[in-house]
């Protein structure tokens, strides 16, 4: 019998890291997600320094995920492949190299932002994998408790890795914190390796761009999988632009501000995916979409910044509404394509943070960095609000 099929599984997160291979797969993560931040704030810092430019400097920071959805459209279809730990070692070694790239004296901007685009693309097919394996190594009711620990630990090494990024910049140069990223990169990369074992997942056609443009027809035929998909998508997309312009916004204070923002993303998660079951998530998940974006609203007036850290962290909280969100569209998935259909709904939420980091920077250009957040946050609230109807009948 499949491991997804076991019968009363232990759910708790304690009874989950027990599970060799579940900690093997959260210590790679847990690594990687702390690499991510650290090079993402030393780009962003570096391209300030040089351009002070606000919409460069926003795509410096989430301009990977432009990329992820080319790997959605082309090539996601090996999240289901036959071999899913050889393909997630190679796809990992493939970005870490990427990163360590970044370290080069004297790279040009062009440069940089090209690797941002091969780190995005095989991003994309790696959190495809990693979830594929994930279904794959948790019962079906330890799913949820598994992603709301991945994303509590997402949210809590963006508070360390913004801050420990920011420490280092007093200390080292962008090109040496770089480094420090690779290596935490190198650290995942050897925990998936040594612990994570081989399988043969769900996958009855040949990997490829035909495979992959099948399922996410497939994928997007369905009504209520679309507007699930909106709003994973969307309103956080929105929102992850406020944060772009953080850096623009508040120089001194970025650091403070990004890590806040992670702290609550910790905490919501935290509460939502331990505290609650499935239809507590259901019923919460709209108010949550709403913390996302309210919060953000003031921000064109310039409060204080401890009114500035309060807003920003609550507002991370509502980042768990994509939990009952991901489990509303896991039950409208076919087993098969799993991975494949996981992948996609990252690769287009992380695309959707390039875009909204993209439309910030863009309109920072012309109104200022407040008014833009502003602006953006409303956004998010209109689609919300708009798309209730169609998600109630999902």
């Amino acid at each position: 019998m499949p491991p997804h099929t076991t019968a009363s599984p232990s759910t708790g997160y304690r009874a989950l890291l027990r599970d060799r291979e579940f900690a093997g797969l959260y210590a790679g993560f847990t690594l990687t997600s702390g690499a991510g931040p650290v090079s993402g704030f030393a780009l962003g810092t570096l391209v300030e320094q040089q351009t002070r430019s606000p919409f460069l400097t926003a795509v410096s920071m989430y301009g990977a995920t432009f990329a992820t959805v080319l790997g959605a459209l082309t090539l996601m279809s090996v999240a289901d492949g036959g071999r899913p730990r050889r393909t997630l070692v190679a796809l990992q070694c493939l970005s870490l190299v990427a990163v360590a790239a970044q370290a080069v004296p004297g790279l040009p901007l062009t440069a940089r932002f090209g690797l941002l685009l091969v780190v995005g693309f095989f991003q994309s097919l790696a959190t495809g994998t990693r979830l594929g394996l994930l279904a794959e190594i948790t019962p079906t009711a330890a799913y949820a408790p598994a992603r709301s620990l991945l994303n509590i630990t997402a949210g809590g090494m963006a508070v360390l890795g913004y801050a420990f990024g920011a420490l280092l910049l007093r200390f080292l140069s962008p090109q040496q914190v770089f480094l420090v990223a690779a290596a935490l990169a190198a650290g995942g990369l050897v925990a998936v390796a040594a612990t994570v074992r081989e399988r043969s997942v769900r996958l009855t056609r040949r990997p490829g761009l035909a495979t992959t443009w099948r399922t996410n027809a497939e994928l997007f035929s369905h009504p209520g999988r679309r507007v699930l998909l909106l709003n994973l998508w969307v309103p956080g997309g929105l929102i992850v632009g406020c944060e772009a312009l953080f850096i623009s916004y508040a120089p001194r204070y970025a650091g403070v501000l990004l890590a806040a923002g992670s702290a609550g993303l910790l905490l919501g998660d935290l509460a939502v995916g331990r505290l609650l079951g499935p239809e507590g998530r259901r019923r919460c998940a709209f108010g949550l979409r709403l913390l996302l974006a309210g919060p953000f609203l003031p921000f064109a007036a310039h409060p204080p910044l401890p009114v500035l850290t309060l807003t920003v962290f609550l507002a991370g909280a509502g980042f768990a509404a994509t939990l009952p969100l991901q489990e509303r569209l896991l039950a409208l998935t076919p087993e098969a394509v799993r991975g494949q259909v996981q992948g996609a709904e990252s690769a287009g939420r992380m695309t959707w943070q390039g875009i909204g980091a993209a439309i910030a920077g863009g309109l920072a250009q012309w109104l200022t960095p407040g008014v833009a957040i502003t602006v953006l946050a409303a956004l998010s609230l209109v689609v919300t609000v708009g798309s209730r109807p169609f998600v109630r009948r999902a």
